[in-house]
């Protein structure tokens, strides 16, 4: 054992003893300052008494115990404690055994939620089952003579902790004195669990739908299935109702989506979207998956993009893959049945249409793959592994059709057979390896369009034969005064292609690679089948890191790479004819995290012939504390994009917040995202945003923008509350925090009763 390491720390909960098996029959004990006891009758105690009984412990003036029936009466500055619940008041009658009893006039502490409150009178079944008579509650701490910042107040109010749910009737909610909503019966989960019942309204306000007021009611169906449905009201649109189904059955789940907006006051017609998401298996090791997603027209992901899915908004996805994969002792084969089906939103503005992918209708296709392990075949230092024989093979039909949204000068259509297969022998040890491998790319095509010369159907076959060789040196060294363990990881990948000519062969699903440390170390600088550049060439580069020996914390890296071609490439990614130039632009790489706060990272692209960067990013992080992050970013595309960012979460004043107390302490944040663009001298998308953080509560409040054309945007305000431990109310703030600021973190996400992925 070291005695020299770190002591061990308890980690805080609000309930203590869970996860202990408690006995059968817990013993009972008592004390106090005067204590009379008839043996299996009765037991009297006067002055400090204290009564336990398992997890069961109760404070008081005055116990009288009545054993042939279980009860104990129990008066006087009464104190009842089980499970991390706490009641206090004047006068209880509790069953031990079974914890049922009655309460006159609690208060009372619920340490599943954080939690307290008073009543007239509170019952209890047991640990797990309570309701109260004129009761109230709220997550802000109890003040003697102060009401609560925000405070719920039922004239029944029943708590259902196996059920993680809790019902309060004639129930009026206020906020800072002010009832914010009152309902006959109103729900909520103690614990962010499921629930039916009318979920807090969602409020909006951009400059396209106007004000916008949402009621969602949530309808827990069953286990394995809910729904939700949201009448919307949008002031210059008219009303929507925006509808959501989840379910998950054995062997299949999904989630199914429809919004409707019947007549759109702005455009003058219905507007919708709709989508699926479904996954499942069935049979011998069959599996499927479904992505679909598709809207009334193209102007949709303008004016109402918070209700798309997409992450890419202008292209929508109808996506359908049945596949089967089976484990053999040589390796895995797989086969699969693919329909991909697409919508792109094009407008009418020609400038900014872009040419929609080919659609498949269908991909059908077989795999086979070595048990070879992927990280090998990629490159990866095989630790001491022997060498041997190692590939994969891929036989796929594809029908590639154009989407109804396609340009005009995309005409081509037709069909293709393809054949992929390597080979390779890895072998290494301990700090090097080498990959010989030797890969083949064959497709045939029927093409329904001839082309220049005539044919609609040709054919190629492609070799290319590769060698990957790499080492790992290290060393002991210091940097800045400190011990460091030192890597030199040079990297040399030969590459051999004979060129074929493949102007005449149609690209259904080729694009360049992104030209960055990865891709430069592939074969083949195209994506897809259809193109296939030539090569005889050679990668060199290499990393070299600084690392920590105690922690294992890499402190500094720094790399670089290049491609030096021995003939000229004829097949180029731009299109572009052979340039003549041996070397390719100089790759560098960089990422410093020299102290617990700070993080830099950085890449370029270096034109050594021109003497200029060609493209570049660069970004640091100063991280000092919880809720105290602020980062910045600069871009570069040549001729394409200058941009520069800067994103933050900070303190602007009040006081600390303590941990995951909750204290109020009214501190106020500030959060956001701004991206200016250098290239248009204008700001794109950005966000904004102060929050007031009380302890019990969090107000948000702020505005984003983003740009859907060179001259329009979206402006959308922001307003949400965020009642710790009971809901959220208003605009879903949260979410577009989470999404747009790196390192955001919820100010209540210490204190909620709700889990992170809840927030949302």
């Amino acid at each position: 054992m070291n005695l020299d390491s770190e002591p061990l720390k308890l980690k805080p909960a609000r309930q203590l003893g869970l996860g202990v098996k408690a006995e059968t029959q817990p013993a009972l004990l008592i004390q106090a300052q005067r204590l009379e006891i008839q043996l299996d009758q009765t037991a009297k105690a006067e002055g400090d008494v204290e009564l336990r009984y398992g997890d069961l412990l109760t404070r008081s003036d005055r116990l009288d115990y009545d054993q042939p029936n279980d009860l104990a009466r129990i008066r006087g500055k009464v104190s009842i404690r089980r499970a991390g619940n706490t009641f206090s008041g004047p006068e209880a009658s509790v069953y031990l055994s079974r914890f049922e009893g009655e309460f006159v006039n609690p208060t009372y502490f619920f340490s599943a939620t954080g939690g307290s409150g008073k009543a007239r009178s509170i019952r209890f079944s047991d640990s797990k089952h309570v309701s109260a008579d004129e009761g109230t509650y709220s997550s802000c701490p109890a003040v003697e003579g102060q009401e609560p910042d925000w405070q719920l107040k039922a004239q029944r109010l029943t708590m259902d902790f196996e059920k993680s749910e809790g019902v309060a009737s004639g129930a009026v909610l206020r906020f800072l004195g002010v009832p914010i909503l009152a309902a006959p019966s109103l729900s909520f989960a103690l614990d962010g669990q499921r629930k039916s019942g009318w979920l807090p309204p969602t409020i909006g306000l951009d400059n396209r739908s106007g004000f916008e007021f949402g009621v969602p009611y949530y309808w827990n169906i069953a286990p394995q299935r809910d729904a939700t449905v949201t009448p919307v009201l949008m002031t210059k649109r008219g009303a929507a109702l925006d509808t959501e189904f989840r379910y998950l059955e054995p062997g299949h789940s999904g989630t199914l989506g429809l919004d409707l907006l019947p007549h759109d006051q702005v455009a003058d017609r219905s507007r919708w979207e709709a989508s699926l998401k479904q996954d499942g298996s069935f049979g011998d090791n069959w599996h499927y998956t479904v992505r679909a997603e598709r809207v009334s027209d193209d102007d949709y992901w303008k004016d109402m993009p918070q209700r798309l899915q997409s992450k890419t908004q202008r292209l929508l996805a109808g996506d359908a893959l049945v596949e089967r994969r089976k484990e053999f002792g040589w390796g895995e084969w797989q086969s699969y049945l693919r329909v991909q089906q697409w919508q792109a939103l094009q407008g009418t503005d020609p400038t900014v249409q872009f040419a929609a992918p080919y659609q498949r209708t269908p991909q059908i296709g077989m795999r086979l793959t070595s048990s070879a392990d992927d990280a090998v075949l990629d490159g990866f230092t095989p630790w001491g592994r022997k060498a041997r024989l190692e590939g994969a093979l891929e036989a796929e039909y594809n029908r590639f059709d154009l989407s109804p949204d396609a340009l005009p000068s995309q005409t081509q259509t037709g069909q293709r057979v393809h054949l992929l297969g390597h080979i390779s022998l890895p072998t290494g040890g301990a700090g090097w390896w080498l990959i010989p491998r030797v890969s083949v790319n064959a497709a045939s095509y029927d093409l329904d369009q001839p082309l220049a010369d005539g044919r609609t159907r040709l054919g190629r076959t492609i070799p290319s034969f590769s060698l990957d060789n790499g080492w790992v040196f290290e060393r002991d060294t210091s940097l800045l005064g400190q011990s460091m363990r030192q890597t030199l990881e040079p990297r040399l990948l030969y590459v051999r292609t004979p060129y074929r000519a493949q102007d005449q062969v149609p690209s259904f699903d080729s694009a360049p690679r992104d030209f960055n440390f990865d891709s430069i170390y592939a074969e083949n600088q195209f994506t897809g089948i259809d193109r296939v550049n030539d090569a005889n060439q050679l990668t060199f580069g290499g990393i070299s890191r600084w690392i920590r020996p105690d922690s294992g914390d890499e402190v500094l890296r720094l790399g670089a790479v290049q491609q030096l071609d021995f003939t000229a490439q004829r097949i180029t990614t731009d299109g572009s004819p052979p340039s003549g130039q041996r070397f390719s632009d100089l790759l560098l790489l960089s990422a410093v995290h020299l102290s617990e706060f700070w993080w830099a990272d950085g890449t370029m692209q270096y034109d050594t012939k021109s003497n200029r960067t060609q493209r570049s990013v660069l970004r640091a992080r100063y991280s000092p504390g919880d809720f105290r992050t602020v980062s910045v970013a600069y871009r570069l595309a040549r001729d394409q994009l200058e941009q520069a960012e800067v994103a933050w979460q900070w303190p602007l004043f009040g006081g600390k917040r303590s941990g995951g107390s909750n204290g109020c302490s009214g501190a106020w944040y500030s959060a956001g995202r701004v991206q200016y663009s250098l290239r248009d001298r204008r700001i794109t998308d950005s966000v904004a945003s102060v929050e007031y953080d009380a302890g019990c509560w969090v107000m948000r409040m702020g505005v984003q923008r983003q740009s859907t054309g060179f001259t329009q945007t979206n402006t959308r305000l922001m307003l949400q509350l965020e009642l710790v431990g009971l809901s959220q109310l208003g605009s879903n703030a949260l979410h577009i925090l989470k999404d747009n600021i790196p390192g955001y973190r919820p100010l209540s996400s210490e204190r909620s009763t709700f889990p992170s992925s809840s927030n949302d």
